[in-house]
């Protein structure tokens, strides 16, 4: 696919929007390296849908610049950027083949022979030989396609895509994470990918970059963000997490000790992003196992004891709530993997644990992770199949 040359990393360089009082965008800096696959994750409203548009030059920042490589982009008009955008709703053109659509760039800048490299991107885009067809006798996912072959035909420097999977179905939506990665791969551009889906950005991104109110709560490796979280809402966003409130009370080698509800837990100070004052000692639910006592526990563990008040049976895990002696839930998945020790389904024997039933859950200090708490604040734990992740 030939290209213009490299356009260089992306930078947006203390950027803020304001429409009116309201702060949309906050003092944002950060870089997308050249040809990265990058999510912008995050809740409604945490402005970065309206990040994306300011690179877009669909809105203008109140302050603060984007560049890309050493080339200041903030003010020109978004046909003069070598940026194309990718929406949710795909405003492909309903009188027009799949080929004219897809040929629509081009033909607006006076290109006449659309024929081969229309043909090719309908091949990048797995969809070779429907371009006599119309948008209504494509599918959602098909659809999706189209919009983004129209977008790459143009050979933008940055390709943006704005929750571009939020009107498909579970099973499709799954399918165009594995497909956007691919083609992200094979052309080789930069991607910079909203959306609000916790799965999509970890699926598919090189790096994500974690939006509240409007700043960067965390960015890097999905991988990394996901064990090493660096707040409570990155860990409750970005997954679910057990957050239990507690007190540092001092180090015992290369562990942080922590006191919490009478009990005293260790981290290890690696995996501790506060080692003093009051913190948050996460744990992740399927990190975490159930015991029926607390003889069964491994040695080297930690562990709380409480009772079973819910579960779900999902096939591949079954999801317990246990309700500590402080009142907290805890948030328990365990792997359907069949008999042996600690249950495959939650108990010795294999089976499942019923509501009510006494346990022990437990965790190896290497699994949890210490956060920073402020004052006053208590436990955090997700409920029973939360998504953790709002609706858009």
């Amino acid at each position: 696919m030939a290209t213009d040359p490299p356009a260089g990393d992306l930078h947006l360089a203390n950027v803020t929007k304001r429409f009116g009082p309201f702060l949309a965008v906050d003092e944002l800096s950060l870089t997308v390296p050249q040809g990265a696959f990058f999510a912008l994750l995050g809740a409604s409203g945490c402005g970065k849908t309206t990040t994306l548009r300011m690179v877009a030059g669909l809105e203008q920042p109140t302050s603060g610049q984007v560049r890309l490589g050493d080339r200041d982009i903030t003010r020109l008009r978004p046909y003069r950027r070598p940026v194309n955008t990718v929406f949710q709703s795909y405003a492909l053109f309903p009188h027009l083949s799949i080929a004219e659509n897809v040929a629509f760039g081009l033909r607006r800048r006076g290109i006449r022979d659309v024929k081969a490299q229309v043909e090719q991107m309908l091949e990048l885009v797995q969809l070779g030989g429907f371009g006599p067809r119309r948008p209504q006798q494509l599918s959602g996912g098909q659809q999706q396609r189209v919009a983004l072959a129209r977008a790459l035909i143009n050979h933008p420097q940055v390709l943006l895509l704005d929750e571009p999977l939020g009107a498909l179905d579970l099973k499709l939506r799954r399918q165009m994470q594995t497909e956007l990665k691919r083609i992200q791969t094979e052309v080789g551009i930069t991607f910079v990918h909203v959306t609000h889906d916790q799965e999509e950005a970890m699926t598919m991104a090189d790096t994500v970059a974690v939006m509240h109110a409007g700043r960067i709560e965390q960015l890097g490796p999905p991988a990394q963000m996901y064990e090493f979280p660096a707040t409570a809402f990155v860990a409750n966003f970005l997954g679910q997490s057990n957050l239990i409130a507690g007190e540092v009370t001092g180090r015992s080698g290369d562990d942080v000790t922590v006191s919490a509800y009478g009990s005293r837990f260790t981290v290890p100070a690696a995996r501790s992003r506060s080692v003093d004052g009051p913190v948050h000692l996460g744990v992740r639910p399927e990190k975490l196992a159930l015991a029926r006592d607390a003889d069964s526990v491994p040695s080297g563990a930690q562990s709380v004891a409480g009772i079973v008040t819910d579960l779900a049976y999902l096939g591949v895990s079954t999801q317990y709530q246990v309700r500590t002696g402080w009142g907290t839930e805890l948030s328990v998945f365990s792997p359907n993997i069949g008999s042996g020790p600690g249950g495959g389904s939650g108990g010795a024997d294999g089976q499942l644990l019923p509501v009510g039933a006494d346990v022990v859950a437990y965790w190896q200090p290497a699994h949890a992770f210490l956060l920073a708490r402020e004052p006053g604040a208590g436990d955090q734990t997700t409920p029973l199949l939360d998504e953790a992740v709002p609706a858009s």
